[in-house]
């Protein structure tokens, strides 16, 4: 007679459609003895199980890959269990860090800048170690498209649970993020909000509740100043103007804002820092395809410019240009370690390429300061 395996394990983490910095958790069927975790041919785990709940963490691949959970009962019976569309980090997990400023880097941001001539502000900083460089950080630029990730967390931290692949909201956040539709950024508004105005006041709330205070998102987008005071965090990257563009009124952000906003992202998705602190609605999961999804923005040749050619690197961002301001604001992963960095640029005459290679020769210095 032949008995039939036991139930495969109920995997609740990965999810599909999310990021994964290497936790593998569920519940196994009753009798388990072992558990087995395997990318493709690789065995990345081979654990005794004395509980039906396991929690361990393995590296996996930095790529878009499937998860297969093995069990194995005291008969040798196998059942297991796949999760697909993973994308693994190949990075640690996060860790609240302390900002301080690396003087060597620090040299290098304000050479690149003086390069590129214009007006533009940077932010970069190690999500490991904290260290990190900045310049005119705290100087508030047109935002663009930029702020189609605060409408993303916004709308996350106002839903029920992580959207479902194929549900409203899932279809309107991937078509805002990864291919930068306007109209879909004010439906998304109006799906929390009521309206765009409605949309974009609960948008600052969130902002304000992190305490970043650049960012203005005024309004919806079209379809077809003097910035604040000097500041500076004492012992930390250097936060401050040293070149304000004068652009008139809409809306605005500065790289600090930014960079901030994905580093909360970031942390978020461990179940860490002031997001999942200031919106409790806004859960790790939420993070976690968030910044799946920035790994599939559809926007090539500016933070990704040199370093995405680089094996195991891969680049997640969001950028954002009008005619007279180009940015882009994003995480670059490495086997290892993580960095977030943001670059923005004005020119009063029009922004064009340029622009894109400071983004991609701030993230190339960055990640070979970091990277070793």
């Amino acid at each position: 007679m032949i008995t039939a395996p036991p139930p495969p394990p109920a995997i609740e983490q990965p999810a599909p459609y999310q990021l994964s910095y290497g936790v593998v958790a569920g519940i196994a069927a009753p009798g388990t003895r072992r558990v087995i975790v395997r990318v493709g041919k690789r065995t990345l785990a081979d654990r005794p199980l004395q509980h039906r709940r396991f929690q361990l963490r393995v590296v996996l691949p930095s790529a878009e890959t499937a998860v297969q959970v093995i069990t194995v009962d005291r008969a040798g019976r196998r059942s297991r269990a796949t999760v697909q569309h993973v994308l693994g980090t190949g990075a640690a997990a996060p860790r609240v860090r302390a900002p301080h400023s690396d003087a060597l880097l620090a040299r290098e941001i304000r050479r690149l800048a003086a390069i590129f001539g214009s007006t533009s502000a940077i932010y970069v900083q190690n999500l490991a170690t904290g260290a990190g460089a900045a310049w005119n950080a705290r100087a508030t630029f047109p935002a663009a498209s930029t702020l189609k990730l605060p409408i993303a967390v916004t709308a996350l931290a106002r839903s029920e649970g992580t959207p479902a692949a194929g549900s409203t909201l899932d279809r309107l956040l991937r078509q805002m993020l990864t291919a930068s539709d306007n109209a879909a950024a004010n439906s998304t508004e109006r799906y929390f909000g009521g309206s765009t105005s409605g949309g974009s006041a609960l948008v600052n709330a969130v902002m304000r509740s992190l305490g970043l205070v650049d960012t203005e998102m005024y309004g919806g987008y079209e379809l077809d100043a003097v910035g604040d005071p000097p500041r500076r965090l004492e012992g930390g990257i250097p936060l401050r103007i040293d070149t304000q563009p004068f652009w008139g009124r809409g809306k605005k952000t500065s790289a600090y804002d930014l960079a901030s906003l994905m580093r909360a992202v970031w942390l978020a998705g461990g179940g860490r820092g002031p997001l999942r602190t200031a919106q409790p609605g806004f859960s790790a999961g939420d993070a976690r395809y968030l910044l799946y999804l920035l790994a599939h923005v559809r926007d090539p040749g500016k933070l990704d410019r040199e370093v995405g050619r680089l094996p195991g690197v891969r680049v997640l961002h969001k950028a954002g240009w009008i005619n007279e301001a180009r940015h882009d604001n994003g995480i670059v992963l490495w086997p290892g370690g993580a960095l977030v960095v943001t670059v923005m640029t004005h020119r009063a005459g029009g922004a064009g390429s340029s622009s894109d290679v400071l983004a991609g020769r701030v993230a190339a210095a960055a990640l070979r300061r970091f990277r070793g």
